[in-house]
């Protein structure tokens, strides 16, 4: 069966020819639940099985074969960093560098994932994959940041050997891309910044630096949608960064020295990604600074990942303490996956 050729069989959960249509409808046994990988040194294993007829219970089982999905290629280095206050992975590849290098950030479920890092690496990036709170020593809640801690990490990553300079890129999605707008805002030795799904104001959290203090986007909870089954959609949650008092809580982005690429996916539901983005286009190019990419995705949710990794459609949101929709439809999201992938790659090989 060469899935390159043979088109699904009518009634599954894919249509037409996929040959990855079993990885990207994949969908949790439990809902809420988010497939992410935990542990990138040991590959995603996949047990594929074949059986007669169609429906439940499943009938005799004709085949089964085991599928595995590395994520760690041969001659990747996985180096854990724990220098001055750094919770962070840095992953090198192959061969002797010096390596363009890249700071990730993920969003507010916290921890320290690696996996996006771990395949970037894979690409002939250096990818410093950083926690920032939720992990070991660091703060256990989203309460407030310090740019200082931020900073640690980007000269870090400027003064390391294998690092290539002068500066060196952002990749940050959800809160992690706010986070990355402030850095590319306030620090030096950044050259290029991918935002994906990000907002332009503060949120979630004050944000310090020296003497600067930016407070957090207000929220109207009463904004909040709740459904039938529970699930949350805080789309509308947030309040416009434009309008007073919310103005303060607008990232200075104008005051950044490198690119901007902004991905979006037009179904976000749990921001406004698109107003966002551009949003702070306008804002750049008022104070004569370039106007940025925007790569807009329609029928694509929150979470764009790496390519193939299924659509999460509703799961817990830490902050809001009740699942959420994230938006998305499957098959729209598994494409904007797959461009977004290639569009970050080139983008950062352009101008780091």
């Amino acid at each position: 069966l060469d899935l390159a050729c043979c088109p699904a069989l009518p009634g599954g959960s894919f249509s037409g020819l996929e040959p990855m249509g079993l990885l990207w409808a994949l969908q949790p046994q439990k809902p809420f639940r988010r497939l992410v990988k935990r542990d990138v040194q040991t590959p995603f294993l996949l047990q594929l099985e074949v059986f007669e007829g169609h429906g439940e219970p499943p009938g005799r089982l004709l085949a089964q074969v085991q599928h595995e999905r590395a994520f760690l290629r041969d001659g990747v280095r996985r180096v854990p960093v724990r220098e001055g206050r750094i919770r962070a992975t840095l992953f090198l590849p192959p061969g002797n560098g010096p390596f363009p290098g890249i700071i990730d950030l993920y969003g507010a479920g916290g921890g320290l994932p690696e996996y996006r890092a771990c395949l970037l690496a894979n690409y002939g990036f250096a990818v410093l994959a950083l926690a920032f709170y939720g992990y070991e020593d660091l703060p256990k809640e989203m309460k407030e940041f310090h740019l200082e801690y931020f900073e640690e990490a980007v000269n870090y990553m400027l003064q390391h050997t294998q690092v290539k300079g002068p500066g060196i890129g952002l990749l940050g999605i959800s809160k992690g891309g706010d986070l990355c707008i402030s850095m590319a805002s306030f620090l030096k030795g950044i050259t290029a910044t991918t935002l994906i799904n990000s907002s332009v104001a503060n949120v979630g959290a004050v944000l310090r630096y020296k003497d600067i203090t930016i407070p957090p986007l207000g929220v109207n909870a009463q904004r909040i949608k709740v459904n039938k089954s529970g699930i949350a959609d805080i789309v509308d949650a947030l309040n416009n960064p434009l309008e007073a008092p919310d103005h303060q809580s607008f990232i200075p982005l104008e005051k950044a020295e490198c690119r901007f690429l902004f991905i979006v996916g037009q179904d976000d539901r749990n921001w406004k990604s698109e107003f966002f983005a551009v949003e702070g286009s306008k804002r750049l190019q008022a104070h004569g600074k370039e106007k940025p990419e925007i790569v807009c995705y329609p029928g694509a949710g929150h979470y764009i990942e790496p390519p193939f990794f299924p659509m999460c459609a509703a799961s817990m949101h830490l902050l809001v303490g009740k699942p959420v929709v994230w938006g998305g439809e499957p098959k729209a999201h598994c494409e904007a996956q797959i461009d977004a992938w290639q569009q970050i790659q080139a983008f950062f090989h352009k101008h780091l």
